[in-house]
């Protein structure tokens, strides 16, 4: 009885400049295999079905616990993290591509640039005074933490970015995940002092107006963020900030 394996096919590119190639490989199967461990299997012997020598698979990974979104791809045409991709559930071959949307790096490791960029854009963050302690901040309602924890599990994967149609190299779309930052950030009673800031940054370009409400981002959330009702919250209040602005606090 033959050994069962497992077949992919990888979009290689071997830096920033030169075209994508595919490359066919096979691993023997193990229970409760994922792609990460595929592709530890590939970086000990990297060498194709065919049998030819190649070089190493090149890709991000960190936690292996879908918590740091490191090793964010698209597979079998779905963006998603490798992580958690059970090869059990997968049909085969499996592809395995880089996302899109970000510039590729080498093979499967993509610049996720824009994304963070898009972040700081927005100040998400919390502003200090210093490093001291500067005693208790202000209590926030648990109704309010309770939906708030739901948009902190943010891992700046990416996956929402790759799924969204209007995220594209012709686009300055910032994006889902760093618009509904802003709404977490927002939410917090000290982040609230700088929320018009973070309006008036949004009410630009490549800010909410650039939105097409295709929903793709929800679905594709690994964490399962609200991100179009985030997005629709925000659209409220840059209606209510543009009147504001228009007649006077």
């Amino acid at each position: 009885m033959s050994e069962k394996t497992i077949k992919f096919k990888v979009t290689r590119q071997d830096d920033p400049n030169s075209a994508p190639y595919v490359e066919e490989f096979e691993v023997p199967y193990r229970q409760n295999m994922n792609v990460i461990s595929a592709l530890m299997e590939f970086r000990r012997n990297p060498v194709t079905s065919s049998g030819k020598e190649t070089t190493p698979i090149a890709w991000d990974m960190n936690c292996l616990e879908e918590v740091c979104g490191a090793c964010s791809m698209v597979i079998n045409g779905k963006p998603r993290q490798s992580c958690t991709a059970l090869v059990d559930q997968l049909e085969q071959p499996i592809r395995l591509e880089p996302m899109k949307t970000f510039p590729v790096v080498r093979d499967l490791i993509v610049d996720r640039s824009r994304m963070f960029d898009s972040l700081k854009k927005v100040k998400a963050w919390i502003p200090i005074d210093g490093t001291y302690d500067l005693g208790p901040g202000p209590r926030m309602a648990e109704t309010k933490r309770q939906w708030a924890y739901e948009l902190s599990k943010c891992m700046t994967c990416g996956v929402c970015l790759e799924a969204c149609p209007n995220v594209n190299s012709k686009s300055e779309f910032i994006g889902p995940a760093p618009l509904s930052q802003v709404r977490l950030f927002n939410a917090h009673p000290t982040g609230e002092m700088n929320k018009e800031e973070r309006l008036e940054t949004i009410m630009g370009d490549g800010g909410l107006a650039n939105c097409g409400n295709s929903q793709n981002c929800v679905q594709a959330c690994p964490k399962g963020i609200p991100l179009t009702t985030s997005i629709a919250a925000l659209n409220r209040s840059t209606t209510l900030q543009s009147f504001k602005n228009f007649f006077g606090a």
